[in-house]
């Protein structure tokens, strides 16, 4: 079976796009009704608050890579979890653009300060959005079950003593607990129950995240998935994995035995029928 992984290891989407924005700076004193993703520069800031860095940007490029695919199944209602800044939220509006005209924004955070600070990327890009302080997506489950058609997580993924996860402030967004995965699991089961049956969830994961068995889990569910964009840091490796509902995937009992040694987990996939080599 091909392993179809989009990998862009020596240019970034992103950087270059920042990059010539940085350089006209000062020739454009509104934001362009043709960015495709938001501006640095109009991305507001607080000492709280999660500042765009490499997860964002890798996040906003695979939204890029996979924008055919988005604009195609037409999305009424997209949902950021976790937005810090605003700047992946804003992107996705401005990647859809005009071609998806009525599409619903909804973010949260459980960070108030987050709360505040998207509200004003948005406004500074000219986007409309429903922002919440909320943890995850409580209160909109009911409200938004089976109704998000694209959901985006770049979620605390750093491993960390179990007491930091959910602190106030900074520390909330990436304080993953244990394996740091103590809030991608209480993510999963709600991406579940929010999303559309043509809904697609983006997700950011750091190997450590042991996102082989992430992906095993959703496959349970019914979740086809494939790796849109990897990129690799100077202490881990970061995947944007994309999961949608697949009636073909073949439900099977998954091997839970953890890759040892060197071996690596991406090897793995190869060997698993959810892994789908599509244009989904």
């Amino acid at each position: 079976m091909d392993l179809s992984i989009e990998v862009d290891s020596s240019t970034s989407i992103v950087s270059s796009i920042n990059a010539q924005q940085g350089e006209e700076r000062n020739k454009m004193p509104v934001p362009s009704k043709i960015s495709r993703i938001a501006q640095i520069r109009l991305v507001n800031c607080h000492p709280e608050v999660y500042e765009p860095c490499d997860d964002s940007f890798a996040l906003v490029d695979a939204l890029l890579a996979d924008r055919t695919n988005l604009l195609e199944h037409q999305p009424r209602l997209c949902l950021e979890v976790g937005c810090g800044s605003g700047y992946v939220i804003t992107s996705l509006a401005l990647i859809l653009g005009q071609e998806s005209n009525g599409v619903h924004y909804f973010a949260t955070d459980i960070n108030p300060h987050a709360v505040e600070v998207t509200r004003k990327t948005l406004e500074a890009h000219g986007v409309q959005a429903e922002v919440i302080c909320t943890d995850i997506a409580s209160g909109l489950a009911t409200r938004l079950e089976g109704m998000v058609d694209v959901l985006v997580v770049n979620p605390p993924y750093v491993p960390t003593p179990e007491e930091e996860v959910g602190c106030d402030g900074i520390t909330a967004a990436w304080a993953g607990g244990e394996d740091g995965r103590s809030v991608i699991d209480r993510i999963l089961p709600v991406a579940d129950k929010l999303l559309s049956d043509r809904g697609c969830l983006y997700m950011v994961t750091l190997t450590a995240n042991n996102p082989l068995q992430i992906c095993l889990l959703m496959r349970e569910k019914g979740y086809a998935s494939r790796i849109v964009v990897q990129r690799s840091t100077e202490e881990e490796s970061l995947h944007v994995i994309k999961f949608w509902r697949d009636a073909d995937v073949e439900v099977k009992e998954p091997n839970r035995t953890s890759p040892t040694g060197t071996e690596s987990w991406l090897s793995q996939f190869s060997r698993f029928p959810f892994w789908r080599n599509s244009n989904s």
